[in-house]
């Protein structure tokens, strides 16, 4: 017990320091930040009489800049848009960060039963039918994925299916009716984006079953009397999880790296929109730095849950982190 009890406090030593170069590294890039947007957060500034610290050691507004976010969580002003950054962030990101997971979620759900079917049922035209329908998935990206449902949604039912509220509840306080609209929407987003994670899950979950399933281990649980679910679950999808598991918080990246030019073609009026107009519109480089940092602490945040869940439960991954402790 105080063997993981210190294990644990090295991976979340571990997490701050790097979700603190990871500030560094963004705060950089701000100050690297073109010359027609800083003369234009200068005027700002200027004009609204904030006050103007510029004098201060690089490392000193890094500092300023890093407290502010962790201990009052401020993200600071954008100038481009005359607000503060949390208010137009809001929700935004905490909606893109539930579209992504949920995604993730989706594509497991498919993934995993239908993998773990393919890889032992051992049927040719089955395992042919999931191949194509997943080279499919990730030959189509989640743009046109998106295009597609579109026209078919405004061919057959004759409107667009684009937005995450309808029109009436978009500047009213959240409700029940307002978020069982938001229910209503936001399932075509969370199908496009789990397009390519299930075709990319589904691929993983089979190999590492099949590699699994033919191990010596397994063949000789088979000849205790182990069959059916007890062997599967109990031998080759627990091994094969721990790949899967530690692997979570590339998977959510990869998704949220969809995700701007997915909100793009569905208008959607999330973090991710507002990253791609932040980036390629109006250069408005706080706006950007503080939806990055927001989804690297997500990310770091997922890491660091995977990392404590494979120690709990996968005896390999633990002996091996103890060692290196």
């Amino acid at each position: 017990m105080l063997q993981f009890c210190r294990f644990v406090c090295m991976r979340f030593i571990m997490a701050i320091l790097t979700l603190l170069m990871v500030t560094l590294i963004i705060f950089t890039l701000m100050e690297l930040s073109p010359v027609q947007y800083g003369d234009r957060c200068l005027n700002y500034m200027r004009f609204m009489q904030i006050p103007i610290l510029l004098e201060e050691p690089v490392i000193i507004r890094w500092v300023n800049w890093v407290e502010n976010i962790f201990v009052h969580g401020d993200f600071g002003f954008s100038c481009v848009l005359r607000k503060p950054i949390n208010l137009l962030l809001g929700t935004k990101f905490w909606i893109s960060l539930g579209l992504c997971l949920s995604s993730l979620l989706l594509a497991y759900l498919i993934a995993i039963p239908v993998g773990i079917y393919s890889a032992i049922a051992n049927r040719r035209a089955l395992n042919g039918i999931i191949r194509f329908f997943s080279y499919i998935g990730l030959a189509i990206p989640n743009f046109l994925f998106a295009l597609i449902i579109i026209l078919v949604f405004t061919v057959f039912y004759g409107k667009t299916p684009t937005g995450l509220l309808s029109r009436e509840y978009h500047d009213v306080a959240w409700s029940y009716e307002k978020f069982v609209n938001f229910l209503s929407h936001v399932w075509i987003p969370v199908i496009v984006l789990g397009w390519s994670a299930t075709a990319i899950a589904l691929q993983t979950v089979r190999a590492l079953i099949s590699d699994e399933y033919r191990k010596p281990y397994v063949t000789a649980a088979r000849a205790r009397g182990l069959s059916g679910q007890q062997l599967i679950w109990r031998y080759p999808a627990r091994h094969a999880f721990g790949p899967i598991i530690n692997s979570l918080g590339f998977d959510l990246n990869r998704v949220f790296n969809e995700l701007p030019v997915v909100a793009l073609i569905l208008t959607l009026t999330e973090a991710g929109a507002l990253l791609l107009d932040s980036l390629l519109r109006s250069n408005d480089q706080a706006l950007a730095s503080a939806i990055l940092f927001l989804l690297t602490a997500s990310i770091i945040g997922l890491n660091f849950l995977t990392d404590i869940i494979l120690a709990m439960f996968d005896p390999r991954f633990r002996r091996g982190l103890y060692r290196s402790i």
